[in-house]
């Protein structure tokens, strides 16, 4: 069987709900425009054959933009193909032979995709996500929704597809940030999207990270070009710099644009975008972020906040885990964080500071050690399942890298935190 969507507070026309041939008429059908009305000579023109009479039918809705009696349409088409009665009978329920009604639902599943793709065509953008949901077909929803502009008119229906229904969460949450503002974002971001997967959360962070990195660059940059002359800086100087000095180089130069105390953005946003970078994975952010904590740590102290551990010198902290991502001193990063593991009581501050340590040592590239830390840290509360994941891609990479002891190892570790299913599971890399 395949699920249609409840409908949603955008809905302006039916939705399917029933059972394999939706069992929906198009009579009451909540449209918003008076439905056409053909040549009234049309009538003697049509075919006698059923199937053939639907192709014009079908063909007349297509021209007309009518997506909801062209689904109606196909699905009747569909059913004449089947040789089913081309109404299905509401109070009979049909349960057609497992190969029939496949193909009744192979056809009603196109009949949603046409329905839907001119739906969102016509702008009517969550009706027509309701009728392309059932389909599974994320990459068509994409492409549909990624040659629709985002405007004022269509944010809500666009950021509840697009980021609340997981579509597209980047382009979804770019719009929450051009249209809703920085504040609003974060505040989702801690609300709705921490909860979910790793990529979901790595596709928001960057999207925030360069946002918050760029808008601060061009409000320092405009600093320095104001005040640079009164510090004596070389016009020629001033031009270079202002336009092609990043944000980290450009405050370690000029001392004196965070030296005489205030900030350019909002400090709160600041720690709020460093501390969501840490979802992210390339050179290319780790480096933004980097510089982000550099300008964090030369605020004055009122706007210098704690953090959570491993992170309460919160810039500090974060700048360290930064610079061993891009190469620079891991070993200092590994240490620190190491001890933060070790000391940090789990029962007051969690199990950030354990956490923390492993990712740090599997992004670098140490995934044996990276195990190796996760077995000898881990709460003997916490259920292994919940990681058993990453314990066994972390396994698996370690094994890659020649030490292929390490498997018997995980295995006796969840053997003996009563984990079977992670045992089961330890057999894939034998």
């Amino acid at each position: 069987m395949i699920g249609i969507a409840d409908r949603k507070r955008y809905s302006r026309s039916p939705v399917p709900t029933s059972r394999l041939d939706f069992q929906i008429s198009s009579m009451g059908l909540e449209t918003t425009e008076a439905s056409p009305s053909p040549d009234p000579g049309w009538l003697e023109q049509l075919e006698a054959d059923p199937s053939a009479r639907l192709s014009q039918i079908i063909a007349f809705y297509r021209q007309h933009k009518r997506p909801v009696e062209l689904f109606e349409a196909i699905k009747m088409q569909t059913r004449a193909s089947l040789g089913l009665p081309l109404v299905a009978d509401p109070e009979t329920p049909e349960e057609p032979p497992n190969e029939l009604g496949r193909k009744l639902e192979e056809g009603l599943l196109d009949a949603c995709r046409q329905a839907g793709a001119m739906l969102i065509d016509m702008g009517r953008i969550s009706e027509g996500w309701m009728y392309l949901r059932p389909t599974g077909d994320m990459a068509l929803v994409r492409r549909l929704l990624s040659e629709v502009p985002v405007t004022e008119e269509n944010q809500d229906e666009m950021v509840h597809v697009l980021l609340h229904e997981g579509v597209d969460i980047a382009r979804g949450y770019q719009a929450v940030l051009d249209f809703q503002g920085t504040c609003n974002s974060i505040t989702l971001f801690d609300q709705h999207i921490a909860s979910r997967s790793r990529g979901d959360r790595k596709a928001a962070a960057g999207c925030l990270l360069r946002h918050f990195y760029n808008e601060l660059l061009m409000l320092v940059r405009d600093d320095f070009r104001s005040r640079a002359p009164q510090h004596g800086v070389a016009a020629d100087v001033i031009a270079k710099d202002s336009s092609s000095v990043g944000l980290g180089d450009l405050i370690a130069k000029y001392n004196w644009i965070l030296g005489e105390g205030g900030y350019h953005l909002d400090t709160t946003h600041l720690a709020s975008t460093v501390r969501f970078a840490i979802h992210l994975d390339t050179p290319e952010d780790y480096q933004l972020a980097w510089e982000l904590t550099q300008y964090g740590r030369r605020l004055p102290e009122d706007f210098q906040y704690p953090g959570e551990e491993p992170f309460v010198d919160f810039y500090p902290a974060h700048a360290t885990y930064f610079a061993a991502l891009l190469g620079r001193d891991p070993e200092t990063a590994v240490r620190y964080f190491a001890q933060k593991a070790r000391t940090v009581d789990v029962m007051t501050g969690g199990t950030g500071a354990i956490e923390s340590y492993v990712d740090l040592l599997d992004r670098l590239g140490r995934p044996a050690e990276a195990l190796a830390a996760a077995m000898a840290l881990f709460p003997n509360d916490v259920p292994t399942q919940r990681v058993i994941a990453d314990l066994i891609r972390m396994a698996d990479a370690a094994k890659r890298n020649g030490d292929e002891a390490i498997i018997g190892k995980l295995e006796r570790f969840l053997f003996e935190r009563n984990d079977l299913l992670g045992v089961a599971a330890v057999a894939s890399l034998k």
